[in-house]
């Protein structure tokens, strides 16, 4: 099977098929070339994803991470970028190993295809100019000979006719010669060039024209053979990132089975546990007996010490049990923090302090690093003064020193005040034992469970201070004030809210964009003004997000935050 003899007079088709060829190569490039612009652009995404739900760094989101739900999603994230770059990796390969390669045989394919029918071309025009001669040679030939016929005519009539002289037959037969002989000129003149033109014509056909026709068929059949290798190279790229892709899929389940819902449900217990115990139960007080209820002069404190109590946590006083005891919500002020963290509850305040010591001591670690590289530095520099002046590194070594001092000294504070929560807390029981028995013999035992709620504010506050001064309000408040609530504040202006805040902390109240609410309090110079959106809700926002309408008699009528 050979196109110089199958196809030898199919030239002009075999010149459009081979271009068609070329054509289908170039197709296939630019379908390579879309299919690495689309991994890029999918990577791309894929990175993009993995990076916007990555926890920013220093923010409350990245404590959140610390669940092994949470961090099996960061392995997850982490393992979809790595599964990002290998799609950029086939995008690479695909590139060099196809588009480029293709693109470069490409060039050399058109090459040689317009060098092999130039070839074709130029056979083709060398047996048509011999047709033309052996063409021109017949014609000649012919005139030739009926010329030669007519000259023999013209001497045979020359001949016969006695009225011409003996001259001009002489001359005919002459004539008639030199025809015959321009005749037989031609005549071998022609079968000379036809001999010619015949070989010339068995050489085009069976030996130039299969020649380059094989020429063409064997570079058609080196592109064919090319696509389908460059088929088998993009398969192969998909391929060879098949592990690694399986290894970032393993990755993520084996992420997906290291999650721990125990574990989880235990650090939900660190991160907010207290440390303190919750209430006791408060007994009935039977007020059905009137004699229980008869009040001399000396017990008059007493009976306002037992009724008190009773009435605020088992009758009208709602929102008054511990946690949630109205009038400790206000009680510090917002957004400032304790150096020894004393508002936080022992459990988290302990936290808190351990957390602390450990950051102080890896700063000291950190300036001791500093320190001995520097000594060392000095060292060398004593060594080999020409490298340095050793006095030049005297200051930065004594502030170093400083800093560490300094360090040390604020890690000794907070080691005592970690101590001393520690110590507290098992001893926890038997100190409220001791303060609630203060008051034994005067109060029952609901009291006690009182003094024991109040000694924790819902703020985290753990003071033995706040507990007995919470114990003194106990008994020290007025009788008529028994059924009621403490007296509101009353309002002096209304703001409206520039923007919503979400009150998360304790003491604060969330605000939506435009609702107005009642000023009862202005800011202090601490950032923060206290609102009460009806009887019950009332709570600190930051004077930023309000803008504040005081009313005419008071300070400052209207004022812009």
């Amino acid at each position: 099977m050979s196109w110089g003899t199958e196809l030898w007079d199919q030239f002009d088709n075999l010149e459009k098929h081979t271009q068609w060829g070329i054509d289908i190569l170039e197709k296939y490039i630019k379908f390579v070339k879309e299919r690495t612009e689309i991994e890029l652009s999918y990577a791309k995404q894929l990175r993009n994803l993995s990076k916007k739900y990555q926890p920013k760094k220093n923010s409350k989101e990245e404590e959140e991470y610390k669940y092994t739900s949470c961090k099996a999603f960061i392995s997850t994230l982490n393992e979809m970028n790595d599964y990002a770059g290998q799609h950029e990796v086939i995008s690479e390969n695909m590139a060099s190993q196809i588009i480029v390669d293709l693109a470069r045989y490409v060039q050399e394919l058109k090459q040689e295809r317009k060098l092999n029918f130039h070839d074709g071309r130029k056979a083709q025009q060398h047996i048509e100019s011999c047709w033309k001669q052996l063409e021109s040679s017949k014609r000649r030939f012919e005139r030739d000979c009926k010329e030669a016929d007519r000259a023999q005519q013209y001497f045979e009539k020359m001949d016969a006719d006695i009225n011409v002289t003996k001259a001009d037959v002489e001359k005919a037969r002459q004539q008639a010669q030199i025809r015959h002989q321009m005749a037989e000129d031609s005549k071998a003149d022609y079968s000379s060039i036809l001999q010619k033109f015949n070989h010339e014509q068995h050489e085009y056909y069976h030996t130039h024209i299969p020649n380059i026709f094989q020429k063409i068929q064997e570079m058609e059949e080196r592109r064919i053979v090319r696509i389908g290798d460059s088929m088998k190279t993009y398969a192969e790229v998909d391929r060879q990132v098949i592990p690694i892709i399986g290894k970032c899929l393993d990755g993520i389940v084996k992420a997906a089975e290291s999650i721990d819902q125990k574990n989880d449900s235990q650090l939900v217990i660190e991160a907010y546990k207290s440390g303190f115990e919750p209430p006791g139960d408060i007994e009935f007080e039977d007020y059905s007996q009137p004699m229980k209820r008869t009040v001399s002069d000396n017990s008059l404190s007493n009976s306002r010490g037992e009724g008190k109590p009773d009435l605020k946590f088992g009758g009208k006083s709602k929102g008054k049990l511990w946690p949630f005891i109205k009038k400790n919500k206000l009680s510090l002020k917002l957004g400032a923090t304790p150096e020894d963290f004393s508002n936080l509850p022992p459990e988290q305040r302990r936290k808190k302090l351990q957390q602390k010591v450990d950051e102080l001591n890896k700063e000291i670690q950190k300036e001791m690093d500093q320190r001995d590289a520097i000594t060392k530095m000095k060292d060398v520099y004593l060594k080999n003064p020409q490298m340095g002046d050793p006095a030049s590194l005297d200051h930065k070594l004594a502030e170093v020193s400083q800093n560490i001092e300094k360090l040390r000294l604020e890690t000794q504070k907070f080691e005592a005040w970690l101590a001393e929560v520690e110590g507290r807390l098992p001893a926890r029981s038997e100190q409220m034992r001791r303060q609630s028995g203060l008051y034994d013999s005067q109060n029952p035992p609901a009291v006690n469970n009182c003094a024991q709620d109040r000694e924790s504010s819902p703020d985290g506050s753990y003071t033995e201070e706040q507990s007995q001064e919470s114990e003194v309000k106990v008994l020290a408040t007025d009788f008529d004030d028994e059924f009621d609530d403490e007296e509101p504040l009353p309002a002096i202006g209304t703001c409206k809210a520039l923007y919503t805040f979400e009150g998360q902390n304790e003491g604060t109240i969330s605000v939506v964009e435009g609702e107005t609410l009642y000023v009862i309090e202005e800011d202090k110079g601490d950032g923060w003004t206290r609102i009460r959106r009806n009887e019950d809700e009332e709570g600190y926002v930051p004077t930023s997000y309000v803008e504040v309408y005081l009313d005419k008699n008071a300070k400052g009528a209207k004022t812009y935050i």
